[in-house]
């Protein structure tokens, strides 16, 4: 996994494959504004990338200093990265980790990450409903099915210590710490899945070991990030799409003893008093520094439809996760305008020999991993099972609506990188969510703008760990994702695989 982390990540590639979320495109998907020459204007700040991080990023600056000048360059068409790419899942899961990061970091700091991730998930929500965004926004509950004894038993004995870690009124229904835990049968009958996983892929018998119920929520995240950057670009935000950035240098005079960068891009030179990057997986390719410490991931996701036997509710009510010994899918119901429903589920890499080593340290969403899609393909009639999915036949070829990728970025020690760049005065970065950015870059955005302007020291809320450092960045050691099991380690987590 080591030698995967070292390969030199470059710029998005041309072409990605379509997302499903793509259709129909935003007004701003293309909008290539005339850039300056260089020395003929000096931006406050230039924001590279315009995904959810990027955009919140713009949308706090703005709301907080009016009269900015803020310029967006983004390398494809607006939010054609991950957050457009993504599974539009609000789930945070943070008793999975909850006993890993408690030890490493302590109880506050630990805490602190699971409120941080709750906070994002209703702040998301409440967003889209302030705004009056039409992006399919839902908060609801979301059920993990578990196919592991094992796994089953050690999330029963984090969700208790969790819950007697933290205050008792976060332990009601819809609240930062409420989880219900349900029998295999009780799962069975109220989540509608089947008691063994069929998918012919699955060689070991995996048969349902109970489930936990806890509050999360669905959005078109791409819908919710562009309706945001419209807000944005009325309050005067410069976007500038099809524009990648080449690199990034200090300029070679300053202003009043502040310094100054040069931003080079495929057509000009900007110049500007801050830059931030809100790049995720290909922020080494901008700041070569970071190669190592955060490494691209391709994720893969299929939207399929059930048969027309189903006995599935026409909206599935939650949104699901299914957790076996070496990994996990996450799925979400997307209702269609004229009734029924889409089942989006994506994952499949626990499935991968070597944990899917192979889709480490790539960039290019062009193609499909042959192997992950004949998994996923199986995957939705393997756990609901043939009664419930209702499929005949006949049907089969029709399943799969589309299927396509999307790069994420993983970090050694499984948290993100939030604040100012080691040794680079004013040069921001919020990057490495490891495919938990809907519930991390809204607050991370947040909070970067806090620091940019000074208030830092005031964010008591925001986890330390998150925090960029030399030390951090120095000591990442990539060894894969930490919130995984693979059958090569024994069960350990990758992080300490020699893989």
């Amino acid at each position: 996994m080591e030698q995967r982390a070292k390969i030199p990540v470059g710029p998005p590639v041309a072409n990605p494959l379509p997302s499903y979320w793509h259709i129909p495109k935003s007004p701003l998907a293309n909008v290539i504004e005339a850039e300056p020459e260089k020395g003929s204007h000096t931006y406050d700040y230039v924001i590279v990338g315009s995904g959810i991080s990027g955009t919140m990023i713009a949308y706090n600056l703005l709301k907080s200093q009016s009269g900015a000048r803020v310029v967006m360059l983004e390398a494809r068409e607006a939010c054609g990265g991950a957050t457009g790419r993504n599974g539009g899942h609000t789930k945070a899961a943070s008793y999975r980790t909850y006993l890993q990061h408690r030890e490493e970091l302590g109880k506050e700091e630990a805490l602190k990450i699971v409120r941080l991730e709750y906070e994002n998930i209703l702040a998301t929500h409440r967003l889209a409903k302030e705004l009056d965004i039409d992006c399919e926004n839902q908060q609801c509950n979301t059920v993990d099915i578990i196919y592991d004894q094992e796994t089953f038993e050690r999330g029963k004995e984090a969700i208790e210590a969790l819950q007697s870690d933290a205050e008792s009124a976060d332990r009601e229904e819809g609240g930062m710490t409420w989880y219900k835990t349900y029998s295999p049968e009780e799962a069975m009958h109220k989540f509608h899945v089947d008691k063994v996983n069929r998918n012919p892929e699955v060689k070991e018998e995996e048969t349902v070991a109970g489930a936990f119920e806890y509050i999360a929520g669905r959005v078109n995240s791409y819908r919710f990030a562009t309706s945001v950057l419209k807000e944005c670009v009325k309050k005067g935000l410069q976007l500038c799409t099809n524009t990648a950035v080449q690199n990034i240098v200090p300029a070679d005079d300053a202003i009043d003893g502040e310094p100054l960068y040069d931003v080079h891009t495929s057509y000009s030179i900007i110049r500007a008093r801050s830059v931030i990057l809100a790049t995720n997986g290909y922020s080494p390719y901008l700041l070569s520094s970071l190669q190592g410490a955060i490494v691209p991931l391709r994720g893969q996701i299929t939207a399929q439809k059930p048969g027309k036997s189903t006995t599935l509710p026409a909206l599935l009510s939650t949104t699901y996760s299914f957790i076996y010994k070496s990994g996990y899918e996450y799925m979400i119901p997307r209702p269609l305008p004229g009734g029924g429903q889409h089942i989006v589920i994506g994952g499949g890499l626990g499935r991968q020999p070597e944990a899917g080593a192979s889709e480490y340290g790539t960039v290019d969403d062009t193609t499909l991993n042959g192997s992950v899609s004949k998994y996923l393909d199986g995957s939705l009639i393997g756990y609901f099972g043939k009664t419930n999915w209702g499929e005949e036949d006949t049907e089969e070829s029709d399943r799969i609506v589309q299927e396509w990728t999307g790069i994420m970025g993983a970090t050694a020690d499984g948290r993100p990188f939030v604040g100012e760049v080691p040794g680079m005065r004013s040069v921001w970065i919020s990057a490495g969510f490891n495919g938990h950015g809907m519930v991390l870059c809204l607050k991370s955005a947040e909070a970067l703008v806090h620091m940019i302007q000074g208030g830092g020291e005031s964010l008591r809320w925001f986890p330390r760990s998150f925090l960029i450092s030399d030390d951090r960045v120095r000591n990442s050691t990539f060894r894969g994702r930490t919130d995984m099991h693979v059958p090569e380690t024994g069960g350990e987590s990758i992080e300490q695989s020699s893989s």
